[in-house]
């Protein structure tokens, strides 16, 4: 009966489940990213774990709209946030107060290829910071995952501005 081939199917499907073992990694892992291609050189891009999304838009000097950033300005995007996060982390650790910080980031593009070249980075730190501090943070900002991944490819100088209040 269709009932009987169900229940069987059940069975299985639960027998399989049993059988299954190992760390959680063995299961397929989501993607951190889910791009869609809208047209018009647009694309959206849902960050799958809290569901925000942002558009890019091709740049105005590569037959885009510039409307939005566009994927390398998510470059330097990432190198700037990362810096700053890191460094926020050493900071918590800490105890210094780290808020009010920013990173500009200037991305300079090459040709043939088409290319980042260089990132050019200033990073703004509100409040006094001795010596220690200063260099703790600063050695935490030139080793943020972004900065490493990109260091054998795009020139990355980084200037560090303390602004005592």
């Amino acid at each position: 009966s269709a009932f009987t081939r169900f229940a069987g199917d059940l069975t299985q499907c639960a027998t399989g489940l049993q059988q299954r073992t190992g760390p959680p990694q063995d299961l397929p892992m989501e993607p951190t990213v889910d791009i869609i291609y809208r047209g018009g050189l647009r694309t959206e891009a849902t960050h799958t774990r809290s569901s925000r999304t942002l558009l890019t838009d091709a740049p105005v000097d590569n037959q885009g709209k510039g409307e939005s950033f566009s994927p390398t300005d998510l470059v330097a995007t990432g190198l700037g946030s990362c810096i700053l996060t890191i460094m926020g982390i050493v900071a918590e650790r800490h105890g210094w107060d780290l808020s009010g910080a920013r990173a500009s980031v200037n991305k300079v593009m090459g040709q043939n290829p088409r290319r980042i070249q260089r990132l050019e980075v200033t990073v703004r730190i509100p409040g006094v910071f001795d010596e220690k501090a200063r260099s703790a943070l600063e050695r935490a900002a030139l080793g943020c995952p972004v900065h490493a991944t990109l260091s054998e490819n795009v020139e990355m100088p980084v200037e560090f501005v303390w602004e005592a209040s």
